[in-house]
């Protein structure tokens, strides 16, 4: 880690493991979901998310132009911080994906209930009020799937360099 702390631009020793990309993943329900809107610019909404099947999964009423866009481009981008979850330390993770929109009822059935209960955890009847309220007709299911990742773990980078350290973060990696 020496050599890498005196160059702070290359950040890839940084990255998050297997096991700290899960825990983000057991922590963090938000994501931000970014597309090409009609006239070509970026466009991006903070948005729920679940990971199963080495897939990301969101969920939006196809009344949403995103949808639209989205169908008509599948080339998306997901970004997901641990900023307001349980996770001290900062950490992100962004993935370039290919889209697929579903509205088939055996994809709705097996993801929106997944979906609520991750929203809702350990409230089962608030997990099924969330699923009465997610089920209906213009729902659609986004499925992404991953193509390249950029992960980052602020403790790798402040164990190169104690004296940079925010105060609000803990010292020493947990990785």
């Amino acid at each position: 880690m020496a050599d890498q702390a005196k160059n702070w631009e290359d950040v890839k020793s940084y990255s998050l493991d297997e096991q700290a990309e899960q825990a983000l993943y057991d922590a963090q329900i938000e994501c931000t979901l970014i597309w090409a809107s009609k006239d070509g610019w970026p466009m991006g909404v903070i948005v729920n998310y679940i990971q199963r099947k080495g897939r990301f999964w969101l969920t939006a009423s196809e009344e949403r132009p995103r949808v639209k866009q989205i169908r008509n481009d599948p080339r998306v981008c997901i970004a997901i911080s641990s900023k307001g979850s349980s996770i001290i330390e900062r950490q992100s993770l962004t993935y370039k994906c290919e889209a697929i929109v579903h509205d088939d009822r055996e994809t709705l059935d097996w993801v929106l209930p997944e979906f609520a209960a991750a929203m809702r955890p350990g409230e089962p009847e608030k997990a099924a009020a969330f699923l009465a309220m997610l089920d209906s007709p213009e729902r659609v299911v986004f499925e992404l799937i991953p193509e390249v990742r950029v992960g980052f773990d602020s403790a790798k980078m402040w164990a190169a360099s104690e004296a940079a350290r925010p105060a609000d973060s803990p010292s020493g990696p947990k990785n």
